[in-house]
């Protein structure tokens, strides 16, 4: 049949979407958002990381011991139940949104902002389970939304999502370690293709790149740490054999099956406290504390390791490796995993960062079995634990390759199969232990 001709129906071509001044103005704009986001994100992650030291290791030393006690969580999870519970419960936005229901979902209004940055200072410096992300990437979507008004983002149904979807994306390129990783993000999380992908893409690399640049150059210029998750130093690596793939594809499987686990505890914490929200939360909060200094008096290590995101311990277990008993690491998995999921359903944070960690300390655990290696037990764990969290294995590999460096070459064929396997394993396994949900809604990433 002859081609038809094109009728008034036909959507835009990508050139003529390309070439519109008001694709024009987003560019632009998305650009200079880069800046302002990344300023604020600068000042809320060096805050929050003054925060974090001042409790975790200057107020212990002040009171003459060498490092925090077994108990020094309990009181610290405490404080910030409290603090926590009447943002959670009378502010706009209630802090943002529960970490397990993950990281997508619609963009965060300028004011909702307030409480995203209060709920994070008061959860995360005091030893929540969780990272920064999520309230970074509130921060860059609200922020951004500031540029328009309410009633041009009325006018323009497509303005507030892109827009959003930039600010987040500069200012989570702050914390990952490169640009690319929020942009890949962000586009694998929205699922478009073709023309629409195009559209998405061009404002998320434009305010990712502004954004980590201005950032990482602040950083050095004021000498504060700028918290971004990184690996110092890494074990060598090698090219993976026969048996990195035997163990790696079930270590892949055993993480996917832990990150589903302790979200779904974190589902179950969510129900919990949907009621009696102020009370539940502080509950909740103390029990957080009791499971990382249940790993305290288990390990005889300090509180700190099984606390917080996750970024110093990650640091230091990539960096010595083999000084980690098994029997430390697997406490480790379990004590903050459960702190995690509860963390999960109830406080305000990121889902990832703990996760990252608790994937690479299984992998390191399991570098003994015979033809494995601590190498590849990291590099897969690392890349299996983001994939079974985020449910975006393209963007776990891009992660795990940032995070490990000249190292990751030899590890990517490693990395794209355990990221692929523990995709598909915690998609699986979630929709078996969840069918409603998984009909109810479609999933987000990391949901």
């Amino acid at each position: 049949m002859p081609a038809q001709a094109a009728g008034p129906s036909q959507p835009p071509s990508l050139r003529e979407l390309l070439r519109s001044p008001g694709y024009g103005r987003l560019l632009l704009v998305s650009a200079l958002v880069g800046v302002p986001v990344s300023l604020a994100a600068f000042g809320f992650v060096s805050l929050e990381h003054e925060l974090q030291h001042w409790v975790w290791e200057t107020l212990p030393e002040e009171l003459d011991y060498a490092r925090a006690p077994w108990w020094w969580p309990l009181p610290a999870l405490a404080l910030a139940g409290l603090l926590l519970a009447p943002v959670v419960t009378r502010l706009p936005g209630r802090g943002g949104h529960i970490p397990v229901h993950g990281l997508g979902g619609p963009p965060t209004l300028p004011v909702e902002v307030p409480s995203v940055v209060l709920a994070a200072l008061a959860a995360l410096p005091l030893g929540a389970v969780l990272g920064p992300e999520a309230p970074l990437m509130a921060i860059g979507s609200g922020l951004a939304l500031l540029t328009v008004s309410a009633a041009k983002r009325a006018s323009s149904p497509m303005l507030a999502p892109m827009l959003g979807a930039a600010g987040s994306t500069a200012a989570i390129a702050t914390i990952f370690g490169s640009p690319l990783v929020a942009a890949v993000m962000m586009i694998e999380a929205a699922g478009l293709g073709g023309a629409q992908l195009t559209l998405l893409l061009l404002p998320c690399l434009l305010s990712s790149g502004v954004g980590a640049l201005v950032f990482t150059g602040f950083g050095h210029w004021t000498g504060l740490s700028i918290g971004a998750l990184s690996l110092p130093s890494v074990p060598k690596a090698q090219l993976p054999d026969a048996g990195d793939f035997l163990w790696g594809i079930p270590l892949a499987v055993a993480i996917a099956l832990v990150m589903v686990a302790g979200q779904t505890v974190g589902h179950r914490f969510a129900a919990f406290t949907a009621q009696r929200t102020a009370v539940r939360t502080v509950l909740c909060a103390l029990l957080v504390g009791a499971c990382i200094a249940g790993y305290a008096l288990a390990t005889g290590r300090s509180p700190e390791e099984a606390a917080l995101s996750g970024q110093a311990t990650l640091g230091a277990l990539a960096a010595d490796p083999a000084s980690w008993p098994v029997g430390a690491l697997l406490a480790l998995v379990l004590f903050k995993g459960l702190g995690w999921g509860v963390a999960l359903g109830s406080l305000r944070g990121g889902p990832i960062f703990p996760a990252v960690l608790l994937g690479a300390a299984l992998g390191v655990a399991a570098g003994g079995l015979p033809g494995f290696g601590i190498e590849a037990g990291l590099a897969a764990g690392i890349a299996a634990s983001s994939a079974a969290v985020t449910r975006l294995p393209v963007t776990s590999t891009v992660l795990a390759t940032a995070l490990l460096g000249a190292q990751a070459a030899d590890s990517t064929p490693l990395l794209i199969v355990a990221a692929v396997v523990a995709s598909v394993t915690a998609a699986l396994v979630h929709r078996v232990a969840e069918p409603s949900r998984a009909a109810a809604a479609p999933e987000h990433a990391g949901a």
